[in-house]
């Protein structure tokens, strides 16, 4: 290192020891700065956060539901534990329960088995019938005559009550925000203009300008929302002791969901944090070495957490482990400082404790910055991945790392300046022996090294070929969980839980503008769902073909003509039309639209092929491919699975690359910098290869292991290198391994114990992704210690000798 940028460093070294109470000071302002702003901080589980705004199924999903406007509900799932469904106990406890949903402030409208109209008992269609005069709650029809109208009936089984009528439901029914409702629109009118190529700079100022009115009332729904389910339970639990109680639909998901990221978020944070404090106290048994840490540890989380508040950067099921990349990051560069210093104050028993500190500070901060640097690289690399989702992930994650890189640099130095000197103790002797018997090891056996890492990669190469993206939402969460018993019984008794649509545009030559429905439409649809009954995944139908097989009931089993459904259709008083027809028909647009449910749970269901075999046997009756639509969440997330594999690519390779330019600056040298990228390149494509092996899906989660592990990784990594290249300059190759070795070496292996235990800890966790997350992460870290302990120092050795030294800071 030229002196120039030796005094550089030794010039920042003294700057932060001889103003360490400044320092400590700025630092106390800036953290409760931050825990102020820390009150503002958001988690955001609901489904936008998983879906990409501005592509084209996000659009049309968005102009269908403003065009056919499904209510927002949640379903409250009633199950007898003793005797028959339909029962006087059962009608009591619906009714009982019914009339405490209403009072909820938002509630619009609750229905149930007993208020829904049962025209089926009428002998024909009137004209001018009305829905609550063919109800139970008007007639108080017996169970038995309840239990036979309800059989196999073409609405309401699935919907109300499922086909073994072993249970029936509850549909709680939402008031929309009008304000709410009034901006959505807007912004759903300008967003069309994508799909036109019409979208302009202007329209997305608007949309953002109406985003920014919109989200104080999504705030303020959505802690309302939480209330309101926190309240539903509670009035089921009024039925416990009778009836199994099960909630479904998208609110309901969204709140478990948050509630399973804030337990993780604190007590996996916490969990962590004494993991930590334990392994520091084992591994250098001295308590300020587990006091500090933890400081700087503490001070990076509040510090991040208010300027997430601050920037209005939104936790999400992507980002929920934030917390504990956080803890691992500061811990990394720590514990590379502590183990300098230790080493130093052995060597040079007559240093004060501030020339300790200064000598620590100027031989670390350049691996420290550039470890940082790449780490950053890593997480900037997810900013590219066209998944709205990951990206935000990537930018929480730079701004974690830029504040893990302050702390660690500037306030751990500045504290550990104002304690008194003490004696260090000893390296423990085994760890001693285990880094002597490697070297040797290395050493003696290079071109095995090699030959061993070269069908690694080979084998992690036909591993990473397997992945597929195939994974159910359901299947997120722990089977123990609330959340898992409540989604399978949905999805398994109540025709599925994932919405899918299919929007038929009915060609102007097939209009009639004399007929409402004409015979040649109502047809299609019914080949259309005919189609769709052939496939076991699809539960729930629903459609004017529903209302069409009613009236043929209702029509002594005779088929209605296309002018009789016409005359009905205007006959039906208004609420009765709107209850069957309003939300699968819209005369106004031409559309019909059918919705179903997919059986999520579906054990071996292939999505992908499933949507393609679909569309083919749509296609297959003759209907153009331009003339209908599949929307809805099950579209939309499916095209995010699909997109991950491209994503994955072009993120790693982006990662590879990036990284590969960034050690090139570090160290002045091609060479040098292919020999640093190796190990990690073998690192990431093992954990893919293992994942592919084993079956391990790709998903919102997984899909940001390969990238964060490498940016992790590659710290220890540049920490090696750089020791070996001071080193080299003074000694010979095999002695310059055998100092890395017995220096970083030992810093290397104690934060790998320390991430990977705390990355473990996610395994306790009860939704699955983190769990997924923490022990692929645990493991990268560990094959790249592997990696960094044998094939780099076998490659440096092998390739790298003495050279000028790189010039940094």
């Amino acid at each position: 290192m030229s002196n120039t940028k030796k005094n550089k460093g030794i010039w920042l070294a003294r700057l932060v020891s001889g103003y360490s109470k400044a320092v400590i000071a700025c630092f106390i302002v800036l953290i409760a700065l931050a825990g102020w702003f820390s009150k503002n901080f958001r988690i955001d589980a609901s489904a936008e956060t998983l879906l990409l705004k501005n592509n084209k199924l996000y659009i049309q999903t968005q102009i269908m539901d403003s065009r056919f406007s499904p209510q927002e509900f949640i379903l409250v799932a009633y199950q007898p534990k003793q005797g028959p469904l339909f029962s006087q106990q059962t009608f009591s406890d619906i009714t009982k329960l019914s009339e405490q949903f209403k009072q909820i402030d938002r509630v619009e409208a609750v229905t149930s088995i007993l208020n829904v109209p049962l025209i089926s008992f009428m002998d024909g269609l009137e004209p001018g019938l009305k829905a609550s005069d063919w109800t139970w709650q008007a007639k108080h029809y017996s169970p038995e005559q309840m239990q036979d109208v309800l059989s196999d009936h073409p609405i309401y089984t699935d919907l109300l009550v499922n086909q073994q009528q072993s249970a029936t439901a509850i549909q709680i029914l939402f008031k929309a925000d009008p304000e709410l409702e009034k901006i959505e629109h807007k912004i759903t009118e300008l967003q069309k203009k994508h799909l036109t190529n019409e979208f302009s700079e202007q329209d997305k100022a608007e949309i953002e300008q109406l985003s920014q009115q919109a989200d104080p009332i999504k705030l303020r729904l959505n802690k309302v929302r939480q209330q309101e389910i926190d309240k539903i339970y509670q009035i089921a639990d009024q039925v416990e002791d009778r009836a199994s109680i099960y909630l479904g639909g998208g609110q309901v998901l969204a709140y478990q969901l948050i509630k399973i990221i804030k337990n993780d978020l604190l007590v996996f944070g916490s969990a962590i944090a004494l993991v930590i404090c334990v392994l520091l106290f084992a591994l250098f048994r001295q308590w300020r070495w587990v006091f500090l840490p933890i400081i700087c540890c503490a001070g990076s989380v509040v510090t991040t957490v208010g300027l997430f508040g601050m920037l209005d950067m939104r936790t999400t099921v992507i980002s929920s482990n934030f917390i504990a990349l956080q803890l691992i990051l500061t811990l990394a560069i720590v514990i590379h400082l502590i183990v300098q210093f230790r080493q130093l104050a052995q060597k040079h028993s007559d240093y004060s404790q501030q020339q300790l500190v200064e000598e620590t500070i100027s031989s670390k901060i350049a691996p420290c910055f550039y470890a940082g640097l790449t780490t950053s690289v890593g997480f900037a690399s997810l900013i590219f991945s066209h998944i709205q989702p990951v990206i935000a992930f990537g930018w929480m994650m730079i701004v974690a790392m830029l504040v893990s890189t302050l702390v660690s640099l500037l306030l751990f130095p500045a504290l550990l300046n104002l304690l008194p000197l003490k004696p260090v103790t000893a390296k423990s002797e085994h760890t001693s022996k285990v880094m002597s018997w490697l070297t040797d090891m290395i050493l003696g056996h290079k071109v095995l090294v090699f030959f061993i890492a070269a069908g690694l990669l080979a084998a992690s190469a036909v591993g990473a070929l397997k992945l597929d993206v195939e994974n159910s939402f359901i299947h997120y969460f722990s089977e123990s969980t609330k959340v898992r018993k409540e989604l399978e019984f949905i999805d398994q008794q109540f025709g599925g839980s994932t919405p899918l649509d299919f929007v038929y545009t009915v060609k102007s030559e097939q209009q009639d503008t004399d007929l409402v429905l004409n015979a040649e439409t109502v047809q299609t649809l019914q080949k259309i769902q005919h189609v769709m009954n052939q496939y076991p995944v699809i539960g729930k139908e629903m459609s004017i073909v529903n209302f069409t097989q009613l009236a043929k009931k209702l029509n002594h089993g005779k088929p209605l003509t296309e002018y009789e459904l016409t005359a009905v259709y205007h006959l039906l008083d208004k609420e009765l039309s709107e209850q069957l027809l309003g939300a699968y028909f819209s005369p106004e647009h031409h559309q019909l639209r059918i919705s179903t449910r997919i059986k999520d749970s579906t054990e071996g269901f292939n999505r992908a092929d499933f949507l393609q075999q679909l569309r083919g046997d749509i296609e297959g009756l003759g209907i153009a491919s331009d003339s209908y639509q599949l929307t809805n969440l099950f579209v939309l997330y499916q095209d995010i699975l699909q997109r991950l594999f491209d994503s994955q690519v072009s993120t790693l390779g982006l990662v590879y690359l990036a990284l590969t330019l960034v050690l090139l600056a570090v160290f002045r040298s091609f060479k040098v910098a292919i020999i640093a990228i190796i190990p990690n390149i073998i690192s990431t494509m093992m954990i893919l290869g293992l994942m592919g092996w084993f079956g391990i899906p790709l998903d919102l989660m997984t899909i940001t292991i390969a990238a964060i592990a490498m940016g992790i990784a590659v710290d220890d990594t540049i920490h090696f290198v750089h020791h070996y290249l001071k080193s080299v300059e003074q000694q010979s190759q095999d002695e310059a391994v055998r100092a890395t070795y017995h220096s970083v070496g030992f810093a290397m292996l104690f934060t790998t114990i320390i991430i990977t235990t705390g990355f473990g800890m996610l395994g306790f966790s009860d939704f699955i992704p983190s769990v997924m997350f923490g022990l692929l992460t645990g493991l990268a870290m560990l094959i790249a210690l592997l990696t960094d302990l044998t094939l780099l120092p076998a490659m440096l050795n092998k390739f790298v000798g003495a050279r000028k030294a790189p010039t940094h800071s």
